[in-house]
């Protein structure tokens, strides 16, 4: 059973990421405030649902949440400042963006920069622990979708609207059949040979 947050106390805000290990594409980043007594007997980890359980979720965290914002960080800086920085900045940029001041923030993973002078905490597994961060990690995990299905009409040869970016065979066989696009991460192992530049002349 999930705690809706861990400082009911507080005004407390959940972070999660969603395309942190993608080949391709933006990361997301959603920061969300939920009333401290909320339940909802279907909120989880967004790995642990299903597609349609996870759009049906998205409406009922809009709905209910006192507070939700998303943070958008470019495949472009991405490259410029690596996956992990750019991860906290999406969190930083969605937690800007929040209409209802945080007075506490839980961080699903390890791995965090301060948010001004508002304390924080990490929580490893935090979106299958706190209804907060799997609210977030529903919102950012969906949007992102959104955003990858909306590329692959651009760009079709890469499963985009299967793989959503990620490492599978059939993106990787799209990247050697057809080469590179804007959107692609190019400082990642983009073959999954161990080279990071690709020349295809």
């Amino acid at each position: 059973m999930l705690l809706p947050c861990l400082h009911p106390e507080l005004i407390e805000a959940g972070c999660d990421e969603a395309g942190r290990g993608c080949l391709a594409g933006d990361v997301y980043a959603a920061a969300v405030i939920l009333p401290p007594d909320y339940t909802h007997p279907l909120l989880n980890d967004s790995k642990q649902l299903t597609e349609r359980q996870r759009y049906a979720l998205r409406e009922d965290v809009e709905r209910d949440s006192l507070a939700w914002a998303l943070g958008i960080v470019t495949a472009k800086e991405i490259d410029e400042i690596n996956i992990l920085n750019a991860s906290i900045l999406a969190m930083h940029r969605a937690l800007d963006a929040l209409t209802l001041r945080p007075q506490y923030i839980v961080i699903d993973g390890n791995k965090f920069k301060p948010y001004g002078d508002t304390p924080y905490e990490t929580v490893v597994k935090g979106d299958g622990k706190l209804m907060n961060i799997a609210a977030a990690s529903i919102l950012a995990k969906t949007y992102r979708d959104d955003y990858m299905n909306r590329l692959h009409e651009e760009y079709p040869h890469y499963d985009w609207n299967h793989n959503k970016g990620y490492p599978t065979a059939k993106h990787r066989a799209g990247i050697k059949e057809h080469g590179l696009t804007p959107y692609h991460r190019m400082s990642y192992n983009l073959l999954g040979d161990g080279q990071l530049s690709l020349d295809f002349g």
